[in-house]
C-alpha cells in the first residue's frame, strides 16, 4: 500500500511522497544490508561475517581472505536456515530477547585454536573443520527438544549445548552426546540457560561458561517455578489447543524473581559443586567469569542495583572471596568491561582492567589481584562505550569512547600507566571495532549521518587504510538521496544541554512554520540523537517530512552516553522530566521559526509510546495527537531489573509508580491518540494498553486502537508493517 492509496473514510493526501510505505517498512533499511558478526579466524588470515548479499534478511558466512583480499562464501549444509516459520517457541522468544530479524545462518563461532567453525542451523549443530570446506552434521535435535546455546569448548575439542532444559557434552570429533546436567525439567527448572531477565535485561544470554583447561563448565540453575503464570493466547490463530497459548513466568515489578544458582561440574560428569553467592538469595547473578589461573569470577547485583560484588571462587569448595565493591546512590549500570591479564606487569600477577561510573562518567581502571585500583586509565566528563582490546607485550589498551563528542563513537589507545588517549579514527562518525588476535589490525563498521556503513581493515598502529572489504551497494541509496537531517543542540529550562536532530521538509513546502511530529524515544539505555548512518535512514520520518512535516528527534535527560547524573535526572519519577525536555524542545523549534504551536504531534514505540502518551496526558497544551506503540503505561506492570535500577521497588516508592503512570495523567488529555500492540507482545503485554483504555473509558477520551494478533513486541511481518506505517501517516494528516 502506497500514499496513492489512502485508508477509507479518510481524506485522501494530494501530497505524493518520492518513496512508497513498502519502503518505509521493509528491512534491511537502505544501506544497512551491511555485514554482521565480524571476527578474525584463530590465525589472523580470514575476517568472517554474516552478509546477505541479496540486500535482504537472509545471511550467509562470507570469508574475507586478508592476504589476497579474496571473499568466498562458506558453503553451507542444504537447508533453508532459519525463517520466523521454522524456528521452535524457545529460540523465536531468544530472537525476541536479541532483537534479532535476520534469518537463513543467524550465528556462528570459532573455536579459539584451532580453524573449526560451529554453526546451530535448522534444529541441527554443524562443524566445518577447514575453511571453506564441506560441513558435517554433530547432532540433530528431537522434535519438540531444540537445541540451544551450544558453545565450543577453548580446545576446540569439545561443544556443549541445552536440550530439555540440561546441559550436553559432545566430542567434536564425533561421537554420542552425553548429558551432563540432570533433574531439571523434574523440578521446574533449567540447567545451562540464561533466565528471562537476565537475557531482556542484563544482556547476559549465556548461562553456561567453559573454563579455560576446558575441563569444567560453570553453569546456571534457574527456578521459576515460584513465579505465577503470565498467559498468553494467540486469539489470531484459526485452530485451537496448545499451540493457541504461551504461559510465561514474567517477574513484574516488587514481585519475586527467578531463584538462580551457579553450579560447576566437570566434563566427566559427577555432581555439581554449587558456588556460594552469598547470605542474601534476592540478587541478580549479572556476569560469569573463568580468570586465567582456573578460578571462577561472577558479578552479583543486590535487588536495588546500588551495589555490585566482583566475588571470586573456590571449585572444590564453593566458598566466596569478595575481590570488589561497587556502590552508587543512583544505579549500577551493567557492563561487559572486565579483563584479566594474562601476563604479570610492574612485577604483579593477576591485574584486572575493569571499568566503573564511580565518577559519574564510565572510566577504564587498573586493579590489582586483591581488587584495589592501582590507577585510573582513563578520565574526564566523558565515557567508555567498550573496551575492545588489551596488547599485554607492548602494554597498550584500545577502548571506543565519547571523549571529543557524545554523538560519535571512535577509537582510542592509551598505555596501562594512562594518560591522554590517541585517537586512531579519524572519520567523522560512529565506529565499531574489531581488533585481531596479535593487536595488529582492526577491523572498522564506519558510518555517519552522510555515509551508509562501510567496513575497511585498518593497522592499529596509526589507522592507516589497508583494505576495504565492504562498500554499500544498496541502489535505494541513489534512488532516494535521502536528505541528510540536521543536528542541533539547545537548552532546557535548567541550563543543560540538550541534542536533537531536524528532518525538514522539501524546499518546496516553504520556509515553515510547518506541522510538526516528534520522534521519542526517551528512556535510558538508548540514545536517539548521533551522527549516525542509522537515524538518516529513519524511513517513517523521511516519509512524513516528505509530505510536508517537520519531523524532530530529541535526547531528554535519562538518556544514554552523557553521563550518570544526566541519566539519573529520572531517578524514583518516570515520565515527568522527559516530558519537559520535550516541550523545550518544541519550543525551541516554533522561537527558530520551524513548528507551528498549534499542530505538534509525536510517536514512540515501547519506552517511546510510554512517552508519547505521557507527552500528550501531561503537556496537552504542547501535543496534540500522539501515536504510542506497545507503551508501558503503568510500571508496576512491567519487569523487576528494568523498572526497579529507575524507579527503586513499589513497596517503597508507591508516590512515584503513581506519578508514572499514565492513567494518572488521562483528565489531562485533550489530543488525539492511537495506540498500537502486538496481542501477543511477551515483554510490554498488551495488558498495558488495556489498562489504559480502561482509564480513557471512564474519562471519556476518545482513542485509535490498532491491533496486531500475531505479533509480538515490534511486529515483522512485512504486510503488518506496511498497514501499520500507513495507518499512522493517516493518523497525522488527518490530525495535524
Amino acid at each position: 500500500m502506497s500514499q496513492d492509496q489512502p485508508s477509507p473514510n479518510l481524506p485522501a493526501n494530494p501530497i505524493k511522497s518520492p518513496i512508497s510505505l513498502e519502503e518505509v517498512a521493509k528491512i534491511p533499511l537502505p544501506g544497512m544490508a551491511i555485514p554482521g558478526d565480524l571476527a578474525f579466524s584463530p590465525d589472523d588470515r580470514l575476517a568472517t561475517f554474516l552478509y546477505s548479499p541479496e540486500g535482504n534478511l537472509t545471511r550467509k558466512l562470507f570469508g574475507y581472505n586478508l592476504q589476497t583480499g579474496e571473499l568466498k562464501i562458506f558453503a553451507a549444509p542444504d537447508l533453508p536456515g532459519v525463517t520466523e516459520e521454522n524456528v521452535s517457541l524457545e529460540e523465536a522468544l531468544l530472537r525476541e530477547r536479541m532483537r534479532q530479524m535476520e534469518t537463513g545462518v543467524t550465528k556462528y563461532a570459532w573455536a579459539k585454536h584451532g580453524q573449526r567453525i560451529l554453526i546451530p542451523l535448522q534444529g541441527a549443530l554443524y562443524i566445518c573443520d577447514e575453511p571453506f570446506q564441506p560441513w558435517r552434521c554433530l547432532v540433530q535435535a528431537t522434535p519438540g527438544q531444540p537445541i540451544l546455546e551450544a558453545r565450543f569448548s577453548p580446545d576446540g575439542q569439545w561443544v556443549s549445548y541445552v536440550q530439555d532444559a540440561e546441559l550436553h557434552l559432545l566430542p567434536v570429533a564425533g561421537g554420542q552426546p552425553r548429558q551432563l546436567t540432570f533433574g531439571a525439567r523434574e523440578a521446574g527448572k533449567t540447567h545451562g540457560l540464561a533466565e528471562y531477565i537476565a537475557q531482556e535485561e542484563m544482556h547476559r544470554r549465556e548461562g553456561a561458561w567453559w573454563s579455560p583447561n576446558s575441563r569444567w563448565l560453570a553453569f546456571t540453575e534457574v527456578d521459576e517455578s515460584h513465579i505465577p503464570v503470565y498467559r498468553i493466547l494467540h486469539q489470531g490463530k484459526d485452530a485451537l489447543g496448545e499451540a493457541a497459548q504461551e504461559d510465561h513466568r514474567y517477574p513484574f515489578a516488587g514481585q519475586p524473581n527467578a531463584k538462580v544458582r551457579l553450579g560447576v561440574i566437570s566434563i566427566e560428569g559427577g555432581e555439581p559443586v554449587w558456588m556460594d553467592l552469598g547470605k542474601d538469595e534476592d540478587i541478580y547473578l549479572a556476569r560469569v567469569h573463568w580468570l586465567p589461573d582456573g578460578r571462577l569470577a561472577a558479578q552479583i547485583q543486590n535487588r536495588q542495583q546500588t551495589q555490585l560484588d566482583l566475588m571470586v571462587f573456590d571449585l572444590q569448595t564453593g566458598q566466596g572471596q569478595l575481590l570488589l565493591r561497587e556502590t552508587s546512590p543512583i544505579w549500577i549500570n551493567l557492563h561487559d568491561i572486565f579483563r584479566p591479564l594474562q601476563q604479570p606487569y610492574e612485577e604483579q600477577s593477576g591485574l584486572l582492567i575493569w571499568a566503573s561510573e564511580r565518577t559519574g562518567y564510565r572510566h577504564l581502571y587498573l586493579l590489582d589481584a586483591g581488587g584495589n585500583v592501582l590507577r585510573p586509565l582513563t578520565s574526564g566528563e566523558w565515557m567508555v562505550d567498550a573496551l575492545v582490546g588489551v596488547d599485554e607485550k607492548n602494554e597498550r589498551v584500545y577502548f571506543t569512547a565519547t571523549l571529543e563528542s557524545p554523538l560519535e563513537s571512535h577509537l582510542y589507545v592509551i598505555t596501562f600507566s594512562g594518560g591522554r588517549p590517541q585517537r586512531l579514527t579519524q572519520e567523522p562518525g560512529m565506529h565499531q571495532v574489531v581488533i585481531d588476535h596479535t593487536c595488529q589490525t582492526f577491523l572498522d563498521t564506519r558510518h555517519a549521518l552522510d555515509k551508509p556503513p562501510a567496513v575497511t581493515l585498518r593497522s592499529l598502529k596509526d589507522g592507516e587504510l589497508l583494505a576495504t572489504i565492504f562498500e554499500p551497494l544498496d541502489p535505494r541509496l541513489e534512488i532516494f538521496s535521502l536528505p541528510v537531517p540536521e543536528l542541533v543542540s539547545l537548552k532546557n529550562r535548567h541550563g543543560d544541554m540538550l541534542y536533537g536532530m531536524v528532518y525538514r521538509p522539501p524546499a518546496s513546502f516553504g520556509e515553515g512554520p510547518f506541522p510538526t511530529v516528534v520522534h521519542i524515544y526517551g528512556g535510558p539505555g538508548s540514545q536517539q540523537v548521533a551522527n549516525s548512518w542509522g537515524y538518516t535512514v529513519r524511513m517513517r520520518a523521511q516519509y512524513l517530512a516528505s509530505l510536508g512535516f517537520l519531523v524532530f528527534a530529541l535526547d531528554n535527560r535519562g538518556s544514554a552516553r552523557r553521563g550518570l547524573l544526566f541519566e539519573g535526572a529520572i531517578q524514583g519519577d518516570m515520565g515527568q522530566y522527559e516530558v519537559e525536555d520535550q516541550v523545550d524542545g518544541v519550543r525551541w523549534l516554533v522561537e527558530q521559526g520551524l513548528a507551528d504551536a498549534q499542530r505538534v504531534g509525536i510517536y514512540g514505540w515501547s519506552y517511546g509510546g510510554y512517552m508519547a502518551a505521557m507527552c500528550l496526558a501531561r503537556a496537552p497544551e504542547t501535543f496534540r495527537a500522539a501515536v504510542a506503540g506497545a507503551p508501558v503505561t503503568a510500571w508496576d506492570g512491567y519487569d523487576t531489573h528494568y523498572t526497579e535500577r529507575y524507579m527503586g521497588l513499589p513497596q517503597r516508592n508507591p508516590e512515584g509508580y503513581q506519578n508514572s503512570s499514565v492513567m494518572s495523567h488521562v483528565k489531562n488529555m485533550t489530543g488525539k491518540l492511537m495506540l498500537v500492540h502486538g496481542l501477543i507482545d511477551e515483554n510490554v503485554h498488551f495488558r498495558h494498553t488495556a489498562r489504559l483504555i480502561n482509564a480513557l473509558i471512564a474519562a471519556r477520551k476518545n482513542y485509535d486502537l490498532l491491533l496486531f494478533p500475531d505479533e509480538r513486541h515490534s511486529p515483522r511481518k512485512l504486510a503488518d508493517r506496511v498497514y501499520m506505517e500507513q495507518r499512522i501517516c493517516d493518523f497525522f494528516l488527518q490530525n495535524l
